[in-house]
């Protein structure tokens, strides 16, 4: 049981942690100081994206559905199993990826354009 805790955890968490990445800097307009948590969460996407690094969040969600006699993740990992073909077509990844870099920048031209 408690395996399937952390796997099931570990996907809410990741869902939730892609949801910050692509809004995240909307929040910094109420809450500036979030703006470095968004910040390094950015970076993080962007890295996984041009490098193809494995989240950690996929290797314990992983781990703990195999922990519990469930299958694992597919090796192509966590998006290509619950987003890419399931929330939009696999081949408009590229356009989903530059409308959440759109949404970034945006945020983040928000942010500073309220600061002044």
């Amino acid at each position: 049981m408690m395996y399937r805790l952390i796997g099931e955890t570990a996907m809410v968490v990741h869902f939730v942690f892609l949801v910050y990445m692509a809004v995240g800097g909307f929040l910094a307009w109420r809450w500036p100081r979030t703006i470095w948590l968004h910040a390094a969460v950015a970076a993080w996407g962007l890295l996984s994206v041009l490098t193809g690094i494995e989240c950690p969040l996929t290797v314990v969600e992983d781990w703990g559905r195999r922990g519990a006699g469930q299958a694992g993740l597919p090796p192509t990992g966590f998006i290509d199993h619950y987003i890419e073909g399931v929330i939009y077509p696999e081949e408009h990844t590229n356009l989903v990826r530059w409308a959440v870099a759109a949404l970034v920048f945006t945020s983040w031209t928000g942010y500073v354009l309220r600061r002044r």
